[in-house]
């Protein structure tokens, strides 16, 4: 029930799959939404903070969804996948976890550009790198942005074809992830 089996995924590996991709689609619609914000709305310090505290909640839990990745039993590929499913979905699931590890990257290191530290919901600081290079809080904001675009488009096409595979091709893609 808590680890994986050859069929299916266990508890530990869902939660971490479901925490993560309501965290990513959230924190995609806060980032949108803060962007427009002003110097006079009442959310200009406290949506950031939140978004920076909730983006290190996130890179360390998937720094533990890796460890629980190499240190499990990942459940065998579907027999019925084609050899170019199976190689979409390790490349789609490898390009998921080099956009996380960017998207946070850019961001702490827009948010750090100033030296100032992250404190993460004032439980505990992550010291800043500061000012590494010219334009750096420029230069990683548009990174941040745009890999958030690219991250949350992946993450769609992820979710859609685990609904092609459960609904079209009736195979057991989506229910692993799921029962």
């Amino acid at each position: 029930m808590w680890k994986n089996t050859e069929e299916k995924f266990g508890l530990i590996s869902k939660l971490f799959h479901w925490l993560s991709a309501i965290t990513v689609f959230s924190m995609f619609g806060v980032g949108f939404w803060m962007v427009d914000l002003t110097y006079y709305s009442q959310w200009y310090k406290t949506a950031p903070h939140w978004h920076e505290s909730v983006g290190v909640l996130l890179f360390i839990v998937t720094i533990l969804r890796l460890i629980w990745r190499l240190i499990s039993f990942q459940p065998k590929a579907i027999a019925s996948h084609s050899l170019q499913v199976k190689q979409a979905s390790k490349i789609a699931h490898i390009g998921l976890y080099l956009l996380l590890f960017v998207l946070m990257s850019s961001g702490f290191l827009m948010s750090s550009a100033d030296g100032r530290s992250i404190e993460v919901f004032n439980w505990f600081s992550v010291g800043g790198l500061g000012d590494l290079l010219e334009n750096q809080e420029d230069i990683a904001g548009l990174v941040h942005e745009y890999s958030a675009y690219i991250l949350i488009t992946l993450s769609l096409l992820h979710g859609a074809a685990a609904v092609k595979h459960h609904l079209i091709d009736k195979d057991e893609t989506l229910s692993r992830m799921l029962k």
